[in-house]
């Protein structure tokens, strides 16, 4: 069972939190109720001002970072490229570490004399589905289990497990550059496409910072990495001093790969493990790869082989994930916002036959050039955000119909509308853009979209 972290295990400790926004608001409470002084700061005044008062917390911003054992700073803000923060210079000045909330909830969970293992799993699409999976899988076989870090709840706010429980992080390229310590038993890079460059200066950047998780991987650990990663020969030889199991996985059907799926079941080098043909909720070829790295994953970590199937049929799609939200004469609307960039979305189309997609807001480097294989099954393209006018110049050099309608309130109407007119049964939200144009992250675009689905005025149905 969980329990509440020890209340003086890091007393006499300062710590220094920069950012309060989930991460940063969880690390100075846990941090606070672990017996630590903090020192906190944000530029915005409502995220000050959302702090309780506590006689071991200062609210003031950083004129030194003199007696600080580490500074916790927030993912989004830069501590090497495009430029550090000024924060980070003057961290790195006084010789003060800058630690992920993920390195701290090591440090605390050993502190505390719990053996509990690690699960650490990134990549550019997928994690967030395998890392809830993950948990789920390792619950149904009665292992004690918490699962957040750049996903759900914060890793400093999950509590302590016994020796025997597994934490199951998702981490971000920003979290795996913050470690010191942290040791994962069981990690995996599922694949990697550009992303978050301008972070990490070009793709050998991303994957050198992606590979962090498996740092400080040894003999007995399980190190998982996806078929389809570039160049994975060299990132397999990176792995061999490690001496990890390494396991090679797929969504396809690699009988090479150690884990792998045929058109209907999920199989290993010993045979079939799960049937997939009553598991709904992981359709398509990357559902299937991160079932596959969360099998692995989950039998290296001590769930009982004859417990994955019940484990994948039982599962939830997580929202905003290729979650269907509506029906309406025979009408399907799909709910993928989270696919914020072309390589996501494009698993999403690959879903599909045919369907009116609903697509923009602001775009990646490269734009949906990358989907132009997939532009057949696009019966209707309708476009909003920002983006949308460089999204339609690619769409009509391919000869894709599409319009431009701007917002998710127009979209919504007019492709029910269109569905109805084309004799088309899926409607699909898969923005291949980041949403901050228009709304404060993929989650409310896609409740946004829900929402308007769910109102017969919303998609014009009476």
């Amino acid at each position: 069972m969980s329990a509440p972290f020890p209340p003086t295990l890091f007393a006499g400790h300062h710590y220094g939190v920069a950012g309060l926004g989930r991460n940063g608001n969880a690390a100075v409470a846990a941090l606070l109720a672990m017996g630590a002084s903090v020192q906190a700061w944000d530029d915005r005044p409502e995220a000050r001002a959302a702090l309780a008062d506590h006689p071991r917390l200062k609210v003031a911003p950083f004129a030194n970072m003199l007696g600080l054992a580490a500074l916790v700073l927030s993912p989004g803000i830069p501590h090497h490229l495009p430029s550090p923060h000024p924060l980070a210079t003057m961290a790195r000045d006084a010789g003060v570490p800058i630690l992920s909330d993920a390195e701290l909830l090591f440090r605390a969970v050993r502190a505390a004399g719990s053996q509990a293992r690690f699960a650490g799993i990134t990549g550019t699409n997928g994690k967030s589905t395998t890392t809830v999976l993950l948990a789920h899988m390792l619950a149904c076989g009665g292992i004690a289990v918490a699962a957040g870090g750049n996903l759900g709840p914060a890793a400093l706010s999950l509590p302590l497990l016994p020796d025997d429980g597994v934490y199951v992080l998702e981490m971000s390229s920003y979290m795996l550059e913050r470690l010191e310590q942290l040791h994962f038993d069981a990690a995996c890079l599922l694949n990697l496409t550009p992303d978050h460059l301008d972070r990490h200066g070009d793709m050998t950047g991303y994957t050198r910072a992606k590979m962090h998780v498996f740092d400080r991987q040894g003999p007995g650990d399980l190190a998982v990495l996806g078929a389809t990663l570039p160049d994975y020969a060299s990132l397999n030889r990176l792995l061999a001093p490690t001496r990890a199991t390494v396991a090679c996985i797929s969504g396809a059907d690699i009988p090479q790969c150690d884990f792998y799926c045929t058109p209907h079941a999920l199989c290993d080098r010993h045979g079939v493990i799960a049937d997939l043909t009553h598991v709904p909720d992981l359709p398509g070829t990357h559902n299937r790869e991160n079932a596959a790295a969360a099998t692995a994953m989950a039998l290296h970590l001590g769930l009982p082989r004859a417990a994955v199937e019940g484990a994948l049929r039982s599962f939830s799609a997580l929202d905003h994930r290729q979650k269907t939200v509506g029906s309406i004469e025979g009408i399907r609307f799909i709910n993928d916002s989270k696919a914020t960039n072309a390589d996501a979305t494009a698993r999403a189309l690959a879903c599909h036959e045919r369907m009116v997609w609903i697509a923009g807001g602001t775009a990646k480097a490269g734009g949906i050039e990358p989907l132009a294989p997939l532009f057949g099954r696009v019966a209707l393209a309708l476009l909003i955000g920002r983006d949308a006018p460089v999204l339609a110049r690619t769409l009509a050099q391919h000869k894709v119909p599409y319009r431009i309608v701007e917002t998710l309130e127009r979209a919504v109407p007019e492709a029910y509308e269109a569905a109805r007119a084309l004799g088309v049964d899926v409607v699909m939200l898969s923005p291949a853009c980041a949403s901050f144009d228009q709304f404060s992250g993929f989650e409310a675009r896609g409740a946004r979209f829900a929402a308007l689905v769910a109102k017969p005025e919303g998609t014009g149905a009476q």
